[in-house]
Protein backbone atom coordinates (compact mmCIF):
# COMPACT_ATOMS: atom_id res chain seq x y z
CA UNK A 1 0.00 0.00 0.00
CA UNK A 2 2.90 2.38 -0.78
CA UNK A 3 0.89 4.52 -3.22
CA UNK A 4 -0.10 8.13 -2.76
CA UNK A 5 -3.46 7.24 -1.23
CA UNK A 6 -1.92 4.75 1.20
CA UNK A 7 0.74 7.24 2.27
CA UNK A 8 -1.89 9.94 2.78
CA UNK A 9 -4.01 7.69 5.02
CA UNK A 10 -0.94 6.44 6.94
CA UNK A 11 -0.02 10.04 7.70
CA UNK A 12 -3.47 10.98 9.04
CA UNK A 13 -2.69 10.41 12.78
CA UNK A 14 0.54 12.43 12.52
CA UNK A 15 -1.24 15.20 10.61
CA UNK A 16 -3.90 15.30 13.33
CA UNK A 17 -1.15 15.64 15.95
CA UNK A 18 0.58 18.45 14.05
CA UNK A 19 -2.63 20.39 13.39
CA UNK A 20 -3.97 20.14 16.93
CA UNK A 21 -0.69 20.54 18.85
CA UNK A 22 1.23 22.95 16.64
CA UNK A 23 -1.46 24.63 14.58
CA UNK A 24 -4.23 25.06 17.15
CA UNK A 25 -1.93 24.90 20.21
CA UNK A 26 -4.14 22.35 21.95
CA UNK A 27 -2.60 20.70 25.01
CA UNK A 28 -1.43 17.14 24.52
CA UNK A 29 -4.08 15.94 26.99
CA UNK A 30 -6.77 16.99 24.47
CA UNK A 31 -4.95 16.36 21.20
CA UNK A 32 -3.61 12.85 21.82
CA UNK A 33 -6.95 11.10 22.48
CA UNK A 34 -8.20 12.46 19.14
CA UNK A 35 -5.00 11.35 17.41
CA UNK A 36 -5.50 7.85 18.86
CA UNK A 37 -9.10 7.78 17.59
CA UNK A 38 -7.88 8.82 14.14
CA UNK A 39 -5.35 5.95 14.17
CA UNK A 40 -8.14 3.53 15.16
CA UNK A 41 -10.30 4.82 12.30
CA UNK A 42 -7.53 4.48 9.71
CA UNK A 43 -6.60 1.06 11.10
CA UNK A 44 -10.18 -0.21 10.95
CA UNK A 45 -11.43 1.28 7.66
CA UNK A 46 -8.23 1.39 5.57
CA UNK A 47 -5.95 -1.30 7.03
CA UNK A 48 -8.92 -3.53 7.89
CA UNK A 49 -7.62 -4.35 11.36
CA UNK A 50 -10.07 -6.44 13.41
CA UNK A 51 -11.36 -4.75 16.55
CA UNK A 52 -9.52 -7.25 18.74
CA UNK A 53 -6.22 -6.28 17.08
CA UNK A 54 -6.96 -2.57 17.53
CA UNK A 55 -7.73 -3.19 21.20
CA UNK A 56 -4.65 -5.40 21.66
CA UNK A 57 -2.36 -2.80 20.06
CA UNK A 58 -3.85 -0.15 22.33
CA UNK A 59 -3.27 -2.32 25.41
CA UNK A 60 0.31 -2.96 24.28
CA UNK A 61 0.86 0.80 24.10
CA UNK A 62 -0.72 1.36 27.50
CA UNK A 63 1.66 -1.16 29.10
CA UNK A 64 4.60 0.71 27.58
CA UNK A 65 3.14 3.97 28.92
CA UNK A 66 2.93 2.45 32.42
CA UNK A 67 6.61 1.52 32.23
CA UNK A 68 7.57 5.07 31.22
CA UNK A 69 5.35 6.62 33.88
CA UNK A 70 6.89 4.38 36.53
CA UNK A 71 10.35 5.65 35.58
CA UNK A 72 9.14 9.26 35.48
CA UNK A 73 7.45 8.91 38.87
CA UNK A 74 10.64 7.59 40.46
CA UNK A 75 12.67 10.36 38.85
CA UNK A 76 10.27 13.05 40.02
CA UNK A 77 10.07 11.67 43.57
CA UNK A 78 13.86 11.80 43.86
CA UNK A 79 13.99 15.28 42.31
CA UNK A 80 11.27 16.67 44.61
CA UNK A 81 12.89 14.99 47.61
CA UNK A 82 16.13 16.80 46.77
CA UNK A 83 14.27 20.09 46.33
CA UNK A 84 12.31 19.80 49.59
CA UNK A 85 15.42 18.81 51.56
CA UNK A 86 17.34 21.82 50.23
CA UNK A 87 19.95 19.63 48.53
CA UNK A 88 19.44 21.44 45.23
CA UNK A 89 20.01 24.77 46.94
CA UNK A 90 23.36 23.39 48.07
CA UNK A 91 24.23 22.15 44.60
CA UNK A 92 23.26 25.44 42.99
CA UNK A 93 25.04 27.44 45.69
CA UNK A 94 28.17 25.39 45.09
CA UNK A 95 28.06 26.30 41.43
CA UNK A 96 27.14 29.95 41.92
CA UNK A 97 29.85 30.81 44.46
CA UNK A 98 32.68 29.87 42.11
CA UNK A 99 32.33 33.04 40.04
CA UNK A 100 30.04 36.06 39.76
CA UNK A 101 30.66 36.12 35.99
CA UNK A 102 27.40 35.29 34.26
CA UNK A 103 29.19 33.36 31.52
CA UNK A 104 30.78 31.04 34.07
CA UNK A 105 27.40 30.60 35.76
CA UNK A 106 25.84 29.69 32.42
CA UNK A 107 28.44 26.95 31.92
CA UNK A 108 28.11 25.54 35.43
CA UNK A 109 24.37 25.86 35.97
CA UNK A 110 22.65 26.16 32.57
CA UNK A 111 24.90 23.45 31.10
CA UNK A 112 26.18 21.09 33.79
CA UNK A 113 23.29 21.30 36.26
CA UNK A 114 20.71 21.21 33.45
CA UNK A 115 22.27 18.14 31.84
CA UNK A 116 22.45 16.45 35.23
CA UNK A 117 18.76 17.10 35.96
CA UNK A 118 17.86 15.88 32.47
CA UNK A 119 19.86 12.69 32.94
CA UNK A 120 18.27 12.09 36.33
CA UNK A 121 14.65 13.08 35.70
CA UNK A 122 14.03 14.16 32.10
CA UNK A 123 10.53 15.09 30.89
CA UNK A 124 10.90 18.87 31.19
CA UNK A 125 12.56 18.84 34.62
CA UNK A 126 15.67 20.90 33.69
CA UNK A 127 13.71 24.00 32.76
CA UNK A 128 11.41 23.60 35.75
CA UNK A 129 14.37 23.36 38.14
CA UNK A 130 17.18 25.36 36.54
CA UNK A 131 15.32 28.33 35.03
CA UNK A 132 14.01 29.51 38.45
CA UNK A 133 17.49 29.01 39.94
CA UNK A 134 19.01 31.24 37.25
CA UNK A 135 16.24 33.77 37.81
CA UNK A 136 17.07 33.74 41.51
CA UNK A 137 20.70 34.52 40.68
CA UNK A 138 19.64 37.65 38.81
CA UNK A 139 19.20 36.44 35.23
CA UNK A 140 16.40 38.00 33.14
CA UNK A 141 13.50 35.55 32.96
CA UNK A 142 13.78 35.12 29.18
CA UNK A 143 17.54 34.52 29.40
CA UNK A 144 16.99 31.94 32.16
CA UNK A 145 14.53 29.98 30.01
CA UNK A 146 16.66 30.10 26.84
CA UNK A 147 19.80 29.07 28.75
CA UNK A 148 18.08 26.18 30.54
CA UNK A 149 16.43 24.85 27.38
CA UNK A 150 19.54 25.01 25.18
CA UNK A 151 21.92 23.99 27.95
CA UNK A 152 20.35 20.61 28.66
CA UNK A 153 19.57 19.49 25.13
CA UNK A 154 22.65 17.29 24.59
CA UNK A 155 21.52 15.13 27.51
CA UNK A 156 17.95 14.52 26.28
CA UNK A 157 18.88 11.42 24.26
CA UNK A 158 19.58 9.72 27.62
CA UNK A 159 17.07 11.61 29.78
CA UNK A 160 15.35 10.07 32.80
CA UNK A 161 18.09 7.46 33.18
CA UNK A 162 18.05 6.41 29.54
CA UNK A 163 14.28 6.18 28.98
CA UNK A 164 14.33 7.46 25.34
CA UNK A 165 16.67 4.59 24.45
CA UNK A 166 15.49 1.84 26.83
CA UNK A 167 11.83 2.37 26.04
CA UNK A 168 11.82 4.60 22.97
CA UNK A 169 14.11 2.48 20.81
CA UNK A 170 14.01 -1.01 22.29
CA UNK A 171 10.25 -1.39 22.74
CA UNK A 172 9.01 -0.62 19.22
CA UNK A 173 11.73 -2.61 17.42
CA UNK A 174 10.96 -5.56 19.68
CA UNK A 175 7.22 -5.33 19.08
CA UNK A 176 7.24 -5.16 15.25
CA UNK A 177 7.87 -8.68 14.00
CA UNK A 178 9.50 -7.72 10.68
CA UNK A 179 11.95 -5.36 12.38
CA UNK A 180 12.67 -7.80 15.19
CA UNK A 181 13.37 -10.53 12.62
CA UNK A 182 15.81 -8.29 10.74
CA UNK A 183 17.67 -7.54 13.96
CA UNK A 184 17.76 -11.17 15.05
CA UNK A 185 19.08 -12.16 11.64
CA UNK A 186 22.19 -10.14 12.53
CA UNK A 187 22.59 -12.09 15.76
CA UNK A 188 21.33 -9.20 17.89
CA UNK A 189 18.49 -8.79 20.36
CA UNK A 190 16.30 -5.69 20.49
CA UNK A 191 18.12 -4.64 23.68
CA UNK A 192 21.54 -5.02 22.04
CA UNK A 193 20.36 -3.06 19.02
CA UNK A 194 19.12 -0.24 21.27
CA UNK A 195 22.44 -0.17 23.15
CA UNK A 196 24.31 0.09 19.83
CA UNK A 197 22.01 2.92 18.74
CA UNK A 198 22.75 4.70 22.02
CA UNK A 199 26.49 4.42 21.37
CA UNK A 200 26.26 5.83 17.85
CA UNK A 201 23.99 8.64 19.07
CA UNK A 202 26.65 9.54 21.64
CA UNK A 203 29.21 9.61 18.84
CA UNK A 204 27.15 12.17 16.91
CA UNK A 205 26.79 14.19 20.11
CA UNK A 206 30.54 13.96 20.75
CA UNK A 207 31.34 15.43 17.34
CA UNK A 208 28.63 18.09 17.29
CA UNK A 209 27.71 18.77 20.92
CA UNK A 210 31.12 19.60 22.44
CA UNK A 211 30.51 23.25 21.51
CA UNK A 212 27.18 23.49 23.36
CA UNK A 213 28.61 25.35 26.41
CA UNK A 214 30.02 27.96 24.00
CA UNK A 215 26.74 27.94 22.09
CA UNK A 216 24.58 28.64 25.13
CA UNK A 217 27.00 31.31 26.42
CA UNK A 218 26.99 32.92 22.97
CA UNK A 219 23.17 32.98 22.87
CA UNK A 220 23.00 34.62 26.31
CA UNK A 221 25.67 37.28 25.78
CA UNK A 222 24.51 38.16 22.25
CA UNK A 223 20.79 38.46 22.88
CA UNK A 224 20.89 39.76 26.47
CA UNK A 225 23.59 42.40 26.45
CA UNK A 226 22.86 46.11 26.51
CA UNK A 227 20.33 47.09 23.81
CA UNK A 228 22.16 48.12 20.66
CA UNK A 229 25.40 46.52 21.88
CA UNK A 230 24.99 42.98 20.55
CA UNK A 231 28.30 41.19 20.10
CA UNK A 232 29.62 37.65 20.28
CA UNK A 233 32.93 38.92 21.65
CA UNK A 234 32.11 38.31 25.36
CA UNK A 235 31.50 34.64 24.52
CA UNK A 236 34.76 34.35 22.62
CA UNK A 237 36.58 35.72 25.68
CA UNK A 238 35.65 32.51 27.54
CA UNK A 239 36.02 30.05 24.67
CA UNK A 240 38.79 28.09 26.47
CA UNK A 241 36.49 27.50 29.45
CA UNK A 242 33.55 26.57 27.21
CA UNK A 243 35.50 24.09 25.09
CA UNK A 244 37.20 22.61 28.16
CA UNK A 245 33.77 22.14 29.77
CA UNK A 246 32.38 20.70 26.54
CA UNK A 247 35.11 18.07 26.25
CA UNK A 248 35.00 17.37 30.00
CA UNK A 249 31.34 16.47 29.46
CA UNK A 250 31.32 14.66 26.12
CA UNK A 251 34.31 12.36 26.68
CA UNK A 252 32.95 10.53 29.79
CA UNK A 253 29.49 10.78 28.21
CA UNK A 254 30.72 8.99 25.07
CA UNK A 255 32.72 6.42 27.04
CA UNK A 256 29.70 5.66 29.21
CA UNK A 257 27.48 5.07 26.17
CA UNK A 258 29.97 2.71 24.54
CA UNK A 259 31.30 0.81 27.53
CA UNK A 260 28.69 0.91 30.32
CA UNK A 261 25.02 1.33 29.40
CA UNK A 262 22.44 3.63 27.84
CA UNK A 263 21.18 4.76 31.25
CA UNK A 264 24.34 6.60 32.26
CA UNK A 265 25.78 8.97 29.61
CA UNK A 266 24.02 12.15 30.74
CA UNK A 267 24.55 11.45 34.44
CA UNK A 268 28.20 10.44 34.07
CA UNK A 269 28.99 13.25 31.62
CA UNK A 270 27.45 15.96 33.80
CA UNK A 271 28.89 14.73 37.12
CA UNK A 272 32.40 13.97 35.87
CA UNK A 273 32.50 17.00 33.62
CA UNK A 274 31.29 19.36 36.34
CA UNK A 275 33.79 17.97 38.85
CA UNK A 276 36.69 18.43 36.41
CA UNK A 277 35.60 21.92 35.35
CA UNK A 278 34.97 23.14 38.90
CA UNK A 279 38.34 21.79 40.01
CA UNK A 280 40.03 23.69 37.17
CA UNK A 281 38.18 26.91 38.01
CA UNK A 282 39.01 26.62 41.71
CA UNK A 283 42.68 26.33 40.75
CA UNK A 284 42.35 29.59 38.86
CA UNK A 285 42.27 28.16 35.34
CA UNK A 286 39.90 29.57 32.70
CA UNK A 287 38.49 32.34 34.93
CA UNK A 288 37.83 35.45 32.79
CA UNK A 289 39.93 38.53 33.53
CA UNK A 290 36.89 40.80 33.56
CA UNK A 291 33.45 39.81 34.78
CA UNK A 292 30.56 40.05 32.36
CA UNK A 293 27.05 40.65 33.60
CA UNK A 294 23.67 41.77 32.34
CA UNK A 295 22.74 45.45 31.97
CA UNK A 296 21.09 47.16 34.93
CA UNK A 297 17.60 45.81 35.47
CA UNK A 298 16.07 49.20 34.72
CA UNK A 299 17.37 48.89 31.16
CA UNK A 300 15.85 45.47 30.49
CA UNK A 301 13.18 45.38 27.75
CA UNK A 302 9.73 44.36 28.92
CA UNK A 303 9.84 41.01 27.15
CA UNK A 304 12.89 39.98 29.22
CA UNK A 305 10.91 40.09 32.46
CA UNK A 306 7.95 38.01 33.60
CA UNK A 307 5.53 38.27 36.47
CA UNK A 308 8.21 36.93 38.85
CA UNK A 309 11.01 39.38 39.55
CA UNK A 310 14.57 38.13 40.14
CA UNK A 311 14.47 39.54 43.67
CA UNK A 312 11.36 37.47 44.39
CA UNK A 313 12.85 34.34 42.87
CA UNK A 314 15.85 34.48 45.15
CA UNK A 315 13.71 32.71 47.72
CA UNK A 316 14.62 29.51 45.90
CA UNK A 317 18.14 30.01 47.23
CA UNK A 318 17.06 31.21 50.64
CA UNK A 319 17.85 29.47 53.87
CA UNK A 320 20.92 27.73 55.13
CA UNK A 321 21.13 23.99 54.88
CA UNK A 322 23.40 21.86 56.98
CA UNK A 323 24.25 19.66 54.00
CA UNK A 324 27.70 19.24 52.54
CA UNK A 325 28.19 19.21 48.80
CA UNK A 326 29.10 15.49 48.85
CA UNK A 327 26.03 14.70 50.95
CA UNK A 328 23.86 16.69 48.53
CA UNK A 329 25.14 14.54 45.64
CA UNK A 330 24.89 11.26 47.59
CA UNK A 331 21.39 10.09 46.46
CA UNK A 332 22.45 10.31 42.83
CA UNK A 333 25.76 8.62 43.58
CA UNK A 334 23.76 5.83 45.21
CA UNK A 335 21.51 5.68 42.14
CA UNK A 336 24.52 5.32 39.85
CA UNK A 337 25.88 2.51 42.00
CA UNK A 338 22.56 0.65 42.01
CA UNK A 339 22.12 0.98 38.25
CA UNK A 340 25.65 -0.18 37.54
CA UNK A 341 25.19 -3.23 39.79
CA UNK A 342 21.89 -4.20 38.16
CA UNK A 343 23.20 -3.79 34.60
CA UNK A 344 26.85 -4.77 34.63
CA UNK A 345 27.41 -7.57 37.15
CA UNK A 346 26.18 -10.95 35.93
CA UNK A 347 23.95 -12.77 36.64
CA UNK A 348 21.93 -9.94 38.20
CA UNK A 349 20.72 -8.33 34.93
CA UNK A 350 19.33 -11.63 33.65
CA UNK A 351 17.71 -12.46 36.99
CA UNK A 352 15.96 -9.08 37.17
CA UNK A 353 14.62 -9.55 33.64
CA UNK A 354 12.98 -12.87 34.51
CA UNK A 355 15.63 -15.25 33.27
CA UNK A 356 16.50 -18.30 35.41
CA UNK A 357 20.11 -18.04 36.61
CA UNK A 358 22.56 -20.27 38.43
CA UNK A 359 23.55 -18.75 41.77
CA UNK A 360 25.55 -20.63 44.44
CA UNK A 361 24.69 -24.03 42.93
CA UNK A 362 21.00 -23.17 42.92
CA UNK A 363 18.78 -22.26 39.98
CA UNK A 364 16.87 -19.08 40.82
CA UNK A 365 14.16 -17.21 38.94
CA UNK A 366 11.90 -14.29 39.79
CA UNK A 367 9.21 -15.74 37.52
CA UNK A 368 6.54 -17.57 39.49
CA UNK A 369 4.46 -19.00 36.66
CA UNK A 370 2.18 -18.46 33.66
CA UNK A 371 -1.61 -18.38 33.68
CA UNK A 372 -3.46 -19.05 30.41
CA UNK A 373 -6.85 -17.35 30.01
CA UNK A 374 -9.24 -16.47 27.22
CA UNK A 375 -7.66 -13.03 26.84
CA UNK A 376 -4.02 -14.14 26.79
CA UNK A 377 -1.19 -15.62 28.79
CA UNK A 378 -0.13 -13.83 31.97
CA UNK A 379 3.37 -14.44 33.29
CA UNK A 380 3.78 -13.18 36.84
CA UNK A 381 6.68 -13.05 39.22
CA UNK A 382 8.34 -11.02 41.92
CA UNK A 383 8.00 -7.47 40.60
CA UNK A 384 7.47 -8.55 37.00
CA UNK A 385 4.48 -8.90 34.71
CA UNK A 386 3.99 -10.00 31.10
CA UNK A 387 0.86 -10.30 28.98
CA UNK A 388 1.34 -12.44 25.86
CA UNK A 389 -1.20 -13.18 23.11
CA UNK A 390 -3.27 -10.18 24.15
CA UNK A 391 -6.96 -10.84 23.34
CA UNK A 392 -5.94 -13.85 21.28
CA UNK A 393 -3.61 -11.92 18.97
CA UNK A 394 0.13 -12.35 18.57
CA UNK A 395 0.83 -9.12 20.45
CA UNK A 396 2.31 -8.93 23.93
CA UNK A 397 4.14 -6.65 26.35
CA UNK A 398 5.37 -6.64 29.92
CA UNK A 399 7.35 -4.84 32.61
CA UNK A 400 10.26 -6.02 34.74
CA UNK A 401 9.85 -3.58 37.62
CA UNK A 402 13.09 -4.57 39.33
CA UNK A 403 15.10 -3.90 36.17
CA UNK A 404 13.64 -0.62 34.91
CA UNK A 405 15.25 2.44 36.55
CA UNK A 406 12.04 3.50 38.33
CA UNK A 407 12.59 1.04 41.18
CA UNK A 408 16.13 2.23 41.86
CA UNK A 409 15.09 5.87 41.61
CA UNK A 410 12.51 5.22 44.34
CA UNK A 411 15.07 3.33 46.45
CA UNK A 412 17.42 6.33 46.16
CA UNK A 413 14.61 8.72 47.07
CA UNK A 414 13.75 6.69 50.17
CA UNK A 415 17.43 6.59 51.15
CA UNK A 416 17.56 10.38 50.74
CA UNK A 417 14.94 10.79 53.47
CA UNK A 418 17.42 9.46 56.01
CA UNK A 419 20.44 11.10 54.40
CA UNK A 420 18.83 14.55 54.73
CA UNK A 421 16.92 13.96 58.00
CA UNK A 422 13.64 14.94 56.36
CA UNK A 423 10.45 15.23 58.39
CA UNK A 424 7.06 13.80 57.44
CA UNK A 425 5.82 17.08 56.01
CA UNK A 426 8.76 17.37 53.62
CA UNK A 427 8.40 13.76 52.53
CA UNK A 428 4.66 14.11 51.98
CA UNK A 429 5.15 17.31 49.94
CA UNK A 430 7.81 15.64 47.78
CA UNK A 431 5.71 12.57 46.99
CA UNK A 432 2.48 14.53 46.48
CA UNK A 433 4.31 17.05 44.28
CA UNK A 434 5.72 14.25 42.12
CA UNK A 435 2.31 12.56 41.89
CA UNK A 436 0.60 15.80 40.86
CA UNK A 437 3.14 16.28 38.06
CA UNK A 438 2.16 12.90 36.59
CA UNK A 439 -1.44 13.79 35.72
CA UNK A 440 -0.82 15.53 32.38
CA UNK A 441 1.97 13.16 31.24
CA UNK A 442 -0.22 10.19 32.15
CA UNK A 443 -3.05 11.20 29.84
CA UNK A 444 -0.77 12.33 27.03
CA UNK A 445 1.55 9.31 27.18
CA UNK A 446 -1.22 6.71 27.37
CA UNK A 447 -2.93 8.02 24.24
CA UNK A 448 0.15 8.87 22.21
CA UNK A 449 1.61 5.42 22.86
CA UNK A 450 -1.72 3.79 22.11
CA UNK A 451 -1.71 5.70 18.80
CA UNK A 452 1.90 4.75 18.08
CA UNK A 453 1.29 1.04 18.72
CA UNK A 454 -1.83 0.99 16.54
CA UNK A 455 0.30 2.48 13.74
CA UNK A 456 3.16 0.06 14.44
CA UNK A 457 0.92 -3.05 14.51
CA UNK A 458 -1.41 -2.10 11.68
CA UNK A 459 0.27 -4.68 9.41
CA UNK A 460 0.57 -7.51 11.95
CA UNK A 461 -2.92 -8.95 11.60
CA UNK A 462 -2.44 -10.30 8.06
CA UNK A 463 0.40 -11.53 5.87
CA UNK A 464 1.66 -9.21 3.16
CA UNK A 465 0.26 -6.03 4.73
CA UNK A 466 2.68 -3.21 5.54
CA UNK A 467 1.99 -1.16 8.66
CA UNK A 468 1.37 2.59 8.53
CA UNK A 469 4.91 3.15 9.79
CA UNK A 470 6.40 0.93 7.08
CA UNK A 471 4.38 2.75 4.43
CA UNK A 472 5.57 6.15 5.68
CA UNK A 473 9.18 4.98 6.03
CA UNK A 474 9.20 3.52 2.53
CA UNK A 475 7.69 6.67 1.01
CA UNK A 476 10.23 8.89 2.76
CA UNK A 477 13.08 6.65 1.65
CA UNK A 478 11.83 6.87 -1.93
CA UNK A 479 11.56 10.64 -1.68
CA UNK A 480 15.09 11.34 -0.40
CA UNK A 481 16.91 8.32 -1.80
CA UNK A 482 20.64 8.13 -1.07
CA UNK A 483 20.53 11.57 0.60
CA UNK A 484 18.35 10.20 3.40
CA UNK A 485 21.09 10.30 6.10
CA UNK A 486 21.15 14.09 5.73
CA UNK A 487 17.54 14.39 6.94
CA UNK A 488 17.36 11.52 9.47
CA UNK A 489 18.08 13.80 12.45
CA UNK A 490 15.69 16.46 11.11
CA UNK A 491 12.88 13.88 10.93
CA UNK A 492 13.54 12.94 14.56
CA UNK A 493 13.53 16.62 15.53
CA UNK A 494 10.21 17.23 13.77
CA UNK A 495 8.75 14.23 15.57
CA UNK A 496 9.81 15.56 18.97
CA UNK A 497 8.58 19.04 18.08
CA UNK A 498 5.16 17.55 17.35
CA UNK A 499 4.83 15.30 20.40
CA UNK A 500 7.15 17.15 22.82
CA UNK A 501 9.12 14.08 23.85
CA UNK A 502 12.25 12.37 22.62
CA UNK A 503 10.94 9.06 23.94
CA UNK A 504 7.69 9.32 21.98
CA UNK A 505 9.52 10.58 18.89
CA UNK A 506 11.72 7.48 19.07
CA UNK A 507 8.73 5.21 19.64
CA UNK A 508 6.91 6.60 16.61
CA UNK A 509 9.72 7.48 14.22
CA UNK A 510 12.39 4.94 15.25
CA UNK A 511 10.70 2.10 13.31
CA UNK A 512 9.98 4.60 10.51
CA UNK A 513 13.73 5.35 10.24
CA UNK A 514 14.62 1.65 10.52
CA UNK A 515 12.39 0.83 7.56
CA UNK A 516 13.77 3.73 5.52
CA UNK A 517 17.33 2.50 6.16
CA UNK A 518 16.28 -1.04 5.27
CA UNK A 519 14.70 0.03 1.97
CA UNK A 520 17.78 2.04 0.99
CA UNK A 521 20.36 -0.51 2.14
CA UNK A 522 21.79 1.90 4.74
CA UNK A 523 23.09 1.23 8.24
CA UNK A 524 20.11 0.78 10.57
CA UNK A 525 22.11 1.64 13.69
CA UNK A 526 23.55 4.85 12.23
CA UNK A 527 20.21 6.09 10.90
CA UNK A 528 18.27 5.25 14.07
CA UNK A 529 21.15 6.80 16.06
CA UNK A 530 20.60 10.04 14.12
CA UNK A 531 16.90 9.74 15.00
CA UNK A 532 17.77 9.50 18.70
CA UNK A 533 19.84 12.68 18.42
CA UNK A 534 17.22 14.53 16.39
CA UNK A 535 14.50 13.51 18.83
CA UNK A 536 16.51 15.21 21.57
CA UNK A 537 17.11 18.44 19.67
CA UNK A 538 13.46 18.78 18.64
CA UNK A 539 12.56 19.42 22.27
CA UNK A 540 14.01 22.92 21.81
CA UNK A 541 10.93 23.97 19.83
CA UNK A 542 8.26 21.63 21.24
CA UNK A 543 5.41 23.97 22.10
CA UNK A 544 4.38 22.58 25.47
CA UNK A 545 8.02 22.22 26.60
CA UNK A 546 8.51 25.91 25.93
CA UNK A 547 5.24 26.82 27.64
CA UNK A 548 6.17 24.77 30.72
CA UNK A 549 9.59 26.44 30.92
CA UNK A 550 8.13 29.93 30.61
CA UNK A 551 5.56 29.17 33.29
CA UNK A 552 8.32 28.51 35.85
CA UNK A 553 9.52 32.12 35.56
CA UNK A 554 6.16 33.81 35.01
CA UNK A 555 6.72 34.63 31.33
CA UNK A 556 3.77 33.00 29.55
CA UNK A 557 3.14 34.64 26.19
CA UNK A 558 6.71 34.68 24.88
CA UNK A 559 6.58 31.22 23.30
CA UNK A 560 7.17 32.51 19.78
CA UNK A 561 10.22 34.51 20.80
CA UNK A 562 11.80 31.53 22.58
CA UNK A 563 11.13 29.21 19.65
CA UNK A 564 12.71 31.68 17.20
CA UNK A 565 15.83 31.92 19.36
CA UNK A 566 15.99 28.14 19.78
CA UNK A 567 15.87 27.60 16.02
CA UNK A 568 19.53 28.68 15.92
CA UNK A 569 20.91 25.64 17.84
CA UNK A 570 18.27 23.41 16.23
CA UNK A 571 19.49 24.23 12.72
CA UNK A 572 23.14 23.90 13.76
CA UNK A 573 22.60 20.48 15.30
CA UNK A 574 20.39 18.92 12.63
CA UNK A 575 22.62 20.13 9.77
CA UNK A 576 25.90 18.90 11.25
CA UNK A 577 24.47 15.60 12.54
CA UNK A 578 23.10 15.10 9.02
CA UNK A 579 26.55 15.68 7.53
CA UNK A 580 28.19 13.25 9.97
CA UNK A 581 25.44 10.67 9.34
CA UNK A 582 26.14 10.92 5.61
CA UNK A 583 29.88 10.48 6.15
CA UNK A 584 29.44 7.62 8.62
CA UNK A 585 27.00 5.81 6.32
CA UNK A 586 28.94 6.02 3.09
CA UNK A 587 32.58 6.64 4.05
CA UNK A 588 33.61 5.65 7.58
CA UNK A 589 31.26 2.88 8.77
CA UNK A 590 29.28 1.53 5.80
CA UNK A 591 29.42 -2.04 7.17
CA UNK A 592 27.66 -1.24 10.48
CA UNK A 593 24.27 -2.98 10.68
Amino acid sequence: MVDAVGVAFAAVPLVVVSVLLVGLLWPATRAMPIAWLSALAVGFFVWEMPITWLAAATIEGVITAIQILFIVFGALVLLYTMLRAGAFDVLNGGFATISEDRRVQVVLIAFFLSTFVEGAAGFGSPAAVVAPLLLGLGFPALAAVVAALIGHIIAVTYGAVGTPIIVGIREPVASVSSIRSAIEAEGLTATEFAVNVAAWAATYHLLVGFVMPLFVVGMVVYFFDEPGNRSIRPALEVWPLCLFAGFAFVIPYWLSAWFISAEFPALVGSMVGAAITIAALREGYFLPEEEWTFPEQEEWPDHWVGSIQPSEARSVLAGSHDISLLRAWSPYLLLLGLLICTRVFDPLPGLLQGEPVQLFSARISLTLGTITTGVGEFTVGLFRFEWANILGTELGNGIDFTYVPGTWLLVSAIAAIGLFDMDRTQVREAWLGATAKLVSPLIALVFVLAMAHVMLQSGSHADGVDSMIVVLGTATANLFGPAYPLVAALIGALGAALVGSNTVSNLTFGPFQFVAAQRLGLSHELIVGAQAVGGAIGNLVAIHNVVAALATVGLIGEEGRVIRLNLVPLVYYTVFVGVWALLFTYVFFPEVF
